[in-house]
């Protein structure tokens, strides 16, 4: 049976491990300084080093993958989400260097993952489409003249984005040269493609999509819906299938558009098509995502299609395991569990587990990338773990989620966990008719929750390289600097230094964050922008700073008002609490 590597991390990746042993594939990991000891590459048949501890460095390095795969004797490579899963120069790369690609065909990659073309592909079939611009734009004016013409708010889009990222929601014509900045920088940062598009913004939408599979002959099958509208950031907190409420009219238009936006790219493999649904009833084509979703287990638990082992079967020329949508039993809801405080508006919080203990009972499935003891990582994704739940209708779909979510523990990190069980109980995510939308944590439920204590900081975890003999050939080892340390390591090794996490000296310099005008960050990061040149005047809640932590970005405010003096340079890494500008 195929090797096969996977090209990615945390609790995907585990995913795909479990599946490969459980269809006869040999598993190959591949891991960042950092993951050296993850889950992933614990459970993996084999594990290979990615140098480094930037996504770039690593699980973005196409030329490091191709060359690890090649390495490790895989004939297969699975992307799972994120990272390089939509980007079509890695899937030629991997079929260049003869090896097979688990997902969509680049071409297909390239059509559908540019939101333009797909806009396009949708209203050929004659899909619903919001009024929009469908084509690059060159400049924030763009953006005002189409506000101007058909009214705010309006959304403005990474054209190669995913995840909600390089997204921006414009009320106030004022904010339009700002949004169209912020989602240009994180639309580069995140998927290293500039090009920005807008669209008329629907008030209050649900966000419900349909699972499709494809086997690259032109067939393609729709294995059911979802519905994503408790959302963050624009980013998915809780999923569950089916989507509630859509009447069988509904339903059906939203599977046969589906399949055939993908069918006139003779899709292969599993994707999902998503959209709008307002309140009106008013529905619009929103994107289609060429990978696996976060959210697959959900259609997993009510169609009884492995989706995974659905990738396989295609990828290998096995064909499609189903002829048509199955009939959907029961209810399935997904909880992300992700380190963020929602008392803090969703602030990041990377750092170590201290304790884990995972729910049970019936219908309850844990798909987790972390133990008890490992920490969620700062340079990565806030997501560690998934909750999916099964009962047979949504009632009990939602009470027994309620009841594992209440059995589940994490120490160390705080998480979303509390969030999840205010929108479990809530009236508008529990009444018959869902009251939730894309906007409603923001707008509802974000008063209402506190703050969780923040986690200590964790330890740098980068390696140490060094050239060494063994049996009479070159090595190279790599060690934590904490071993170095115990060896008593003399030149070179991390420890000469004060240690390798040099960042947080600044901190300490400055007073720390408690000093009366400091500036600290509030999570780690990489400082990607000031707001305001050095030596300026500003206000108390003035935004200062821009940092890119875990793949989104956090507005630094001004803690006084006065003069700002910029301490560190655009591009470094920051501590969080470390001094990034005073103001006196």
């Amino acid at each position: 049976m195929p090797k096969i590597l996977i090209a990615n991390r945390g609790e995907i990746a585990v995913r795909i491990i479990r599946a490969c042993s459980h269809h006869g594939h040999t598993s190959v990991a591949i891991y960042a300084d950092q993951d050296l000891e993850a889950m992933h590459t614990q459970l993996a048949d084999e594990a290979y080093s990615l140098p480094g501890t930037s996504a770039a460095e690593t699980y973005l390095n196409i030329d490091a993958i191709i060359a690890a795969a090649q390495k490790s004797g895989a004939e297969a490579v699975h992307p799972g989400y994120g990272f390089l899963s939509e980007n079509a120069d890695f899937a030629a790369a991997v079929e260049d260097a003869g090896l097979i690609w688990i997902g969509p065909t680049a071409d297909t990659i390239t059509a559908l993952g540019d939101k333009v073309t797909a806009r396009q592909l949708a209203q050929k079939v004659g899909a619903p489409l919001a009024p929009g611009i469908d084509r690059p734009l060159k400049d924030a004016a763009e953006v005002e003249e189409f506000a101007a013409e058909h009214g705010l708010p309006i959304i403005i889009k990474a054209a190669h984005g995913g995840g909600g990222r390089g997204m921006k929601i414009v009320h106030d014509l004022a904010e339009v040269a700002d949004a169209f900045e912020s989602a240009t920088r994180e639309a580069v940062e995140a998927f290293g493609r500039s090009e920005c598009f807008v669209e008329k913004f629907l008030e209050r939408p649900r966000h419900v999509e349909v699972q499709i599979v494809g086997d690259g002959q032109g067939r393609v099958v729709a294995v059911g819906d979802r519905d994503c509208s408790a959302q963050r950031r624009n980013q998915k907190l809780i999923e569950e299938a089916p989507a509630p409420g859509l009447s069988a009219d509904q339903r059906e238009r939203l599977h046969r558009s589906a399949e055939a936006i993908c069918a006139e790219v003779a899709y292969r493999g599993a994707g999902t098509v998503e959209f709008l649904l307002a309140a009106d009833d008013t529905m619009t084509f929103l994107e289609v995502n060429t990978r696996l979703q976060v959210e697959h287990p959900v259609t997993e638990a009510v169609s009884g299609v492995d989706l995974v082992a659905e990738q396989f079967r295609i990828a290998f020329d096995k064909g499609l395991s189903l002829s048509s949508t199955p009939e959907p039993h029961g209810h399935a809801i997904e909880l992300r569990i992700n380190a963020e405080d929602p008392g803090r508006g969703f602030l990041p919080t990377p750092g170590r587990i201290d304790s884990l203990t995972a729910p049970g009972g019936p219908g309850v499935r844990w798909d987790a990338g972390v133990r008890a003891g490992d920490t969620v990582q700062p340079a990565f994704d806030s997501l560690f773990a998934k909750l999916i739940v099964h009962g047979p209708d949504r009632d009990s779909a939602i009470a027994r989620t309620v009841t594992a979510a209440k059995e589940l523990h994490v120490e160390g990190p705080a998480t979303v966990l509390p969030c999840s069980l205010e929108i479990l109980t809530d009236p508008a995510f529990t009444a018959e008719e869902l009251g939730i939308h894309t906007q409603w944590i923001e707008t509802q439920l974000l008063p209402r929750l506190t703050t969780q204590p923040r986690p200590a900081p964790s330890a740098e975890s980068s390696l140490t390289r060094m050239d060494i003999e063994i049996d009479g050939k070159l090595r190279r080892l790599g060690l934590p600097a904490a071993l170095w340390a115990a060896f008593g390591t003399a030149g070179g090794g991390p420890d000469d230094t004060g240690g390798s996490g040099g960042s947080t000296g600044s901190a300490g310099s400055e007073g720390g964050a408690a000093a009366k005008g400091a500036v600290s960050a509030p999570v780690p990061g990489n400082l990607v922008d000031y707001l305001v040149a050095d030596g300026a005047e500003v206000a108390e809640g003035d935004d200062v700073a821009v940092l890119s932590a875990m793949k989104m970005e956090t507005r630094v405010q001004a803690p006084a008002s006065g003069t700002l003096t910029q301490v560190t340079s655009v591009g470094a890494m920051v501590a969080v609490g470390e001094v990034i500008a005073r103001i006196e």
